[in-house]
């Protein structure tokens, strides 16, 4: 029976209204996307300018559009400290010019609720992001900046009046407007932006498809598809937890139904995701700090960490091969690899963006920024196609928008631990706690080098459970990079060192997120798979202790062959010890080859 009854308007209550709480969240998050890119091109702009600006992009998405926002009292709170961080930065960035001839100073009443305001929000903003540990640290130098004049013997400081401690801290550039705020706007936005896009379309399955033309007829094909596509997709990412759950929702899958055991399944998806943050050219946003840090030019970082990126993921795939032969792992189905033709489509999707922003940072000589930017353009033109490459602009539009959202997110979360860091670093330049704590490091190593790496890897192991990768290294390299600089390690190779040591934690329990984020996926027991990562990222243990010990590793831009060199006798010790940690004999062999590997890698060092 047909409905012939005339149809009923809907109530005015229950029509949307123009501009929902989702269509402002959009278009506050391409407002952000198009003002970091404007950045690229727009010339010298004031920093007390550009970095207030840069915070008022990621306030919204830091306490308004979260995952999961929240109701009743707790959202008027979230709306007050957001409103209260937009009025304090526009303070700051309209008033710059006098805030410049202050020197540092605070001048009323004003000044002082602006500042001790900031400096709370800033403390806020790294809690909701990254829980308690790095706010926790950063209030410990706050209540060291303003107290330790009262603290007995070296350990205490001369004292800075408060006027000029906040106002160095708030309206300078020696703290969060300092000059990691600047390298977040004006860099690691640009390449933030860019794996979103990237991973909004096809990108993603243009990794994958590559990786299973290339490993999958392979012994434990399945884990070595893993190994080269967390190797592809991280060196965009730069996240651990966003790899393991992209590529491990496909490669989990198919290695537990080829017959991995679940635990070994999770660990491989682990280990290889964590490479993704020291493999160039992003290596989670690390590559573009030490930039800033060590005042050098962004190419002698890449050179100097792509030997030890590609020695880390061998150890993998070492590995992987190993526990191939140990558990009779096969190589994939035939039917699970795609045939050639669609191999050719999908790879273009990372290729483009891909090789336009190398060809652009080796052969034109401009910024990476400008090379992000550029290859940002380049994805978001090819969100327009499918995997069959037929077009559409309605697919095209809902695409952009998962990209800038996404994209927003994840400046706001990177926003919030570098602004932090900020104050970190602003109070152990004023306070000089970096000289006495590279004072302590030196007399408890008693000048021994070795002995300054091992407490720097332990810092950076125990500060790295509770702060993501990048937050640690920041932190690790302030208080702990000038005793190893003095102590002799080039600045480079303490940087590399310290920053490697920071991602440790990802797959060292106790706390190892990427172990726990693919144990889940897996359904393994987290300590198992944990046990398995730490045999398969055994790389990830050694190589930073290896290029210290063979330092040409790290300079394949002005001596290659040597560093080729120091790369195949470093990878071969490490095929060593993998085969003993993994191979099944008797514990003696396996012990003899783990020693057999060391001294290949530690003796004779090139």
């Amino acid at each position: 029976m047909t409905d012939t009854s005339p149809a009923v308007a809907p109530a005015p209550a229950t029509r949307h209204p123009l501009l929902s709480l989702h269509s402002i969240m959009v278009l506050l998050a391409f407002a952000s996307v198009a003002f970091h890119l404007w950045l690229v091109t727009a010339g010298l702009i004031p920093h007390l300018v550009s970095r207030p600006l840069h915070i008022i992009a990621v306030l919204p998405f830091v306490f308004l559009f979260t995952a999961q926002p929240a109701t009743g009292w707790r959202r008027v709170i979230d709306v007050a400290l957001c409103a209260f961080g937009l009025a304090a930065c526009i303070y700051v960035l309209v008033q710059y010019e006098a805030l410049d001839e202050q020197y540092g100073r605070l001048r009323g009443t004003m000044q002082f609720v602006v500042a001790w305001g900031l400096i709370l929000l800033a403390l806020e903003m790294a809690r909701r992001q990254v829980k308690w540990a790095m706010p926790s640290t950063a209030a410990l130098a706050l209540l060291y900046g303003l107290f330790g004049q009262y603290l007995p013997g070296e350990l205490g400081h001369a004292g800075i009046p408060l006027a000029s401690f906040l106002g160095t801290l708030t309206i300078t550039e020696g703290g969060l407007w300092g000059s990691l705020t600047g390298t977040s706007a004006e860099v690691v936005a640009v390449f933030v932006i860019l794996g979103a896009v990237i991973g909004a379309g096809e990108g993603g399955q243009g990794f994958m498809a590559a990786s299973i033309a290339l490993a999958g007829r392979l012994r434990a094909g399945a884990a070595k598809v893993s190994v080269l596509s967390s190797a592809l997709f991280g060196s965009i990412s730069g996240s651990a937890s966003a790899n393991v759950a992209s590529t491990g929702a496909i490669t989990l899958p198919t290695m537990k139904r080829l017959g991995y055991p679940p635990a070994l399944a999770a660990a491989v998806e682990a280990v290889a995701s964590s490479g993704g943050q020291i493999m160039p050219p992003v290596m989670g946003a690390g590559a573009f700090i030490m930039v800033e840090l060590l005042r050098t030019t962004y190419n002698e970082i890449l050179m100097a960490a792509l030997l030890p990126a590609v020695l880390f993921f061998w150890g993998v795939w070492a590995g992987c091969d190993l526990y191939g032969r140990r558990y009779g792992l096969e190589p994939m189905r035939a039917k699970d690899i795609p045939p050639f033709a669609r191999v050719a489509k999908l790879v273009l999707f990372f290729l483009v963006p891909f090789g336009l922003l190398l060809g652009i940072l080796f052969l034109s000589g401009n910024t990476p920024q400008y090379a992000g930017a550029a290859a940002t353009g380049a994805s978001a033109a090819l969100l327009l196609f499918n995997d069959q490459l037929r077009p559409s602009l309605t697919r095209w539009a809902s695409r952009l928008v998962e990209a800038a959202v996404n994209a927003a997110r994840q400046i706001a979360t990177i926003a919030a631990i570098i602004l932090c860091a900020g104050l970190i670093i602003g109070v152990l330049n004023m306070t000089g706690l970096g000289v006495k704590i590279t004072s302590l490091i030196l007399g408890l190593s008693g000048g021994n080098l070795w002995g300054a790496l091992l407490l720097t890897g332990l810092a950076c192991l125990i500060l790295g459970m509770e702060v993501p990768t990048t937050a640690a290294y920041v932190i690790c390299v302030a208080v702990a990079g000038p005793a190893l600089m003095e102590i002799g390690l080039p600045p480079l190779q303490a940087h590399l060192f310290i920053f490697w040591f920071a991602l440790l934690s990802t797959i060292t329990p106790p706390v190892c997120g990427a172990v726990f984020i693919a144990a889940g996926m897996a359904g393994a027991p987290w300590l198992k798979v944990a046990w398995h990562a730490m045999t398969l990222g055994v790389g990830l243990y050694i190589v930073p202790l290896a290029f210290v010990a063979n330092p040409s590793l790290t300079a394949l831009g002005s001596t290659p062959w040597l560093a080729l060199a120091a790369c195949v006798k470093i990878g071969i010790g490490v095929w060593m010890v993998s085969r003993g940690l993994i191979h099944r004999e008797a514990m003696t062999v396996r012990a003899l080859w783990v020693a057999a590997g060391m001294v290949v890698i530690f003796a004779f060092g090139i």
